[in-house]
């Protein structure tokens, strides 16, 4: 089983992510004027390029993530195409 540390992360990057798919879908021009955002974005991204992601992407395909934590955040395009549709916008 993945230790807290690990599953706080992606507790976190899930809400990143949702909230800047929401804002993206419905104020987009928040992503530029609201530094939370912009500060969730950077994570985001640092998050996905930095490996972390494909780390806690790794451990969820062995299985050792609870069941009941929300892990949109790890699908294999979710977080790819969010943030190029985010690049295609500048």
């Amino acid at each position: 089983m993945a230790d807290k540390r690990t599953i706080d992360r992606i507790r976190r990057m899930e809400l990143y992510f949702d909230t800047i798919s929401y804002t993206q879908k419905n104020y987009p021009d928040m992503l530029k004027k609201d530094r939370y955002i912009q500060k969730m974005l950077t994570v985001l991204m640092d998050y996905y390029e930095n490996g972390q992601w494909l780390k806690d992407y790794k451990a969820d395909e062995r299985g050792e993530l609870p069941r009941d934590l929300k892990r949109g955040v790890l699908s294999e395009d979710g977080v790819y195409n969010l943030l190029a549709e985010i690049e295609d916008e500048e």
